[in-house]
């Protein structure tokens, strides 16, 4: 596993860092050194991650907030601006997925429902959080989860794969629009994550073939170093084996 002494005491903001994914990022950033600002909807989950982990919760500050209310997110990115200093790594990682019909059979819900988890949220963190680390001038990253779904549709999956495929086109836009400013913009698309709800809905699949969140967080810990500062606007497979 590589290490990144360069991340030591720089400021990571994480949404969704209380699900399996956002957890392993958390736990593989944490030995970097990094100081954590985390979002999860669940503070009582969050902090049960932080101690499952071992990782010191004096150090972190865990925001309640609604990615999907502009107000929520500008006023915890301005505490964690205010309190740490500054705010030099983004990760969007909070999303999800539901089961869905046929288009001509989708409910404006659903359809509004998957746009909303999966786009909305990074547009209103990305756009509130890459608005404080321009006027800072301490340059940054940001790191968006999209998913390989997002590269072709498939009958049952028009709704989530759109929005993951609006994620890429809105890390290639702002990595063009900040591309003067020192912060670079990409997205990792994973295939299946191997997670327990993964494999609860898949028992028959061979589990050896899909990504593991330990694997994905060190991609998003490659891109969020130094070795990354000249990859921006990419849109990087991580599919493991299927």
């Amino acid at each position: 596993m590589a290490n990144y002494p360069e991340l030591s005491g720089k400021v990571v903001l994480i949404s969704g860092a209380g699900g399996n994914l956002g957890s392993a990022v958390v736990k593989r950033l944490n030995r970097e050194g990094v100081k954590l600002a985390i979002i999860d909807r669940d503070e009582n989950a969050a902090r049960g991650r932080l101690q499952a982990d071992d990782i010191d919760e004096r150090n972190v500050m865990i925001g309640v907030v609604d990615l999907l209310k502009r107000q929520e997110v500008e006023a915890f990115v301005h505490r964690v601006a205010q309190w740490m200093g500054g705010i030099d790594i983004v990760l969007n990682i909070a999303g999800g997925y539901k089961p869905q019909p046929p288009i001509h059979e989708m409910t404006d819900d659903l359809f509004d429902f998957l746009l909303n988890l999966n786009l909305k949220t990074v547009f209103h963190l990305s756009s509130i959080a890459a608005k404080q680390m321009v006027s800072s001038n301490r340059g940054g990253r940001i790191i968006n989860v999209a998913a390989r779904a997002a590269l072709k549709g498939d009958p049952g999956n028009a709704a989530y794969s759109a929005s993951k495929a609006a994620v890429i086109r809105l890390t290639e836009s702002m990595a063009a629009e900040l591309l003067d400013k020192n912060i670079t913009v990409n997205a990792v698309l994973p295939s299946v994550l191997d997670t327990p709800q993964n494999r609860a809905g898949s028992p028959n699949e061979d589990y050896s073939r899909w990504v593991s969140v330990e694997s994905l967080a060190d991609v998003i810990a490659f891109l969020a170093s130094d070795s990354a500062r000249d990859i921006s606007g990419a849109a990087i497979p991580v599919y493991g084996k299927s």
